[in-house]
């Protein structure tokens, strides 16, 4: 491809998501044409069905939780009934408020990033955009399909998320039988919500609603509830789980799901049969890469239709790039968001700092929620990498007991010899916050002294962190001679 440097370098967007949205603004800063294709609304799914609305229903879910423990910390709710006599009230839970609220906040945020990108001065088109090889990107605007823009491109950054996975035996009817998209139509707390998958998606919503007073029957096809993920705050997550009243059924693998018209059947596939008011299918998400014009384009994809991208974001096709979990990387906003700027600042020559996996922060917003960053406690078992553990439990930390938390940890992992930081894990509330101090240690190869020197505040929740590190502390005794 020739460029015309006596233009603007033109970018055409494909999905308005976190990558897409970062992308744009990147290229909009440095000076670029940018048009963004997006057919849902900028955002996307993230922003429209899924990050936005379910933190925020787990954000409610999480006061809820509040309320009903506050009586351990002293706190009581009484209401005065006729006989002047005080009435201990109960919890209500309003869940089409609810949904209202998240909704309405979704697409408010929808629309804050929509403003940004035309302040910005993006062109954003409404639209089903498609690759035309690897110049140009056609959209289809009209409501059948009969309406067409064409919009040449130097650049093209394909940001176009991803899809529920849905089973051909357990078909999602939003009626009954849910995937995360459908769960805002409830109008009422489901009588017994049963999850099928235990991954992040399965457990985020199954703690969310037992903590809104749902029965909860969690399917698990492993032996632990999030696989891959560190084991003792799996632990920590399935004693609270069990606490609460929900059931765990590990290494069940769900043959079929049925809408009875008044609930579902779940069943298994050595047989047992759950019946259930509603049923939420949450495994996994399949890539939107079909028939977008990638494979005619020349972009390399996986067997699953995830676009293969390097550490730049780039794809097979050199003008091409790619972001969030329509690729290869791990499915997070942030990462999105991340390649998508990586993507745009690569191809037009300014500083692009090459993506790392294991410098990437996630968190799982659970209750308590679970924050991870770079290597993992498995690794070092496994000899990947040489390095040591550190548990410290949240149980002793002073502002925990003030809060009356009871379960979770902090765990370092550092570098053997050098005790640079290399990993660990938070099981916390807010551990979303907390791992950052953690990330900044990884990404600036901090070793466990300099993060006990940074300074905690007295008392809080981070100083299990400091702690932690100061507990990594090796003095050399080799040559000390006590006489």
């Amino acid at each position: 491809m020739v460029f015309d440097f006596e233009r603007r370098q033109r970018i055409a967007i494909l999905g308005g998501g976190p990558g897409g949205y970062e992308a744009a603004l990147a290229g909009a800063q440095l000076g670029a044409d940018v048009t963004v294709v997006e057919r849902a609304g900028i955002g996307g799914s993230a922003v429209i069905t899924d990050v936005v609305p379910s933190k925020t229903l787990i954000a409610t879910a999480d006061a809820a939780l509040s309320i009903a423990g506050a009586g351990e910390l002293g706190v009581q709710f009484y209401a005065r009934g006729d006989n002047g006599k005080p009435l201990r009230p109960e919890i209500a839970i309003n869940l089409l408020a609810i949904n209202k609220r998240l909704l309405a906040l979704a697409g408010q945020q929808s629309e804050d990033m929509r403003s940004r990108l035309m302040e910005a001065g993006v062109k954003i088109i409404a639209g089903h955009g498609r690759l035309e090889g690897d110049g140009a990107v056609v959209v289809s605007t009209g409501p059948e399909g009969t309406d067409f823009d064409r919009i040449e491109a130097d650049t093209i950054v394909v940001s176009t998320g991803a899809t529920p996975r849905e089973l051909p035996a357990a078909r999602p009817d939003g009626d009954r039988i849910f995937t995360w998209k459908h769960l805002y139509n409830l109008t009422a707390v489901p009588e017994h919500l049963i999850v099928v998958g235990s991954g992040v998606t399965g457990a985020e919503f199954a703690s969310a609603y037992m903590n809104l007073g749902a029965k909860v029957t969690l399917v698990s096809s492993r032996d632990q509830v999030l696989p891959g993920e560190d084991a003792d705050a799996a632990k920590v997550l399935e004693k609270v789980f069990q606490r609460g009243g929900m059931t765990l059924l590990a290494k069940a693998r769900a043959e079929k799901v049925e809408n009875t018209g008044d609930g579902v059947v779940v069943t298994l596939a050595d047989g047992r049969v759950i019946e259930g008011s509603h049923c939420l299918m949450a495994v996994g998400a399949i890539p939107n890469t079909g028939g977008i014009g990638l494979e005619e384009a020349g972009v390399q994809m996986t067997e699953s239709g995830h676009i293969r991208v390097n550490k730049v974001s780039r794809t097979s096709v050199p003008n091409i790039y790619a972001a969030g979990d329509c690729t290869t990387l791990m499915p997070l906003a942030s990462v999105a968001s991340m390649q998508g700027r990586t993507a745009v600042f690569h191809a037009m020559g300014d500083t692009a700092i090459p993506l790392e996996e294991r410098k990437i922060a996630s968190n799982i917003f659970t209750n308590p929620e679970i924050a991870t960053v770079g290597w993992t406690e498995r690794h070092i078992h496994e000899r990947v990498v040489d390095g040591e553990v550190y548990t410290l439990p949240l149980a002793a930390n002073p502002r925990a007991k003030m809060m009356g938390v009871k379960d979770g940890f902090v765990k370092l992992f550092a570098r053997t010899g050098s005790g640079t930081v290399i990993g660990g894990v938070i099981v916390a509330p807010k551990a979303s916050e907390l791992i950052f101090p953690i990330s900044l240690a990884v990404e600036r190869r901090l070793t466990v002294d300099q993060l006990a020197r940074a300074f905690a505040a007295y008392p809080s929740l981070t100083g299990s962190i400091t702690d932690a590190a100061r507990a990594m502390h090796h003095v050399d005794t080799s040559g000390f001679d006590p006489a």
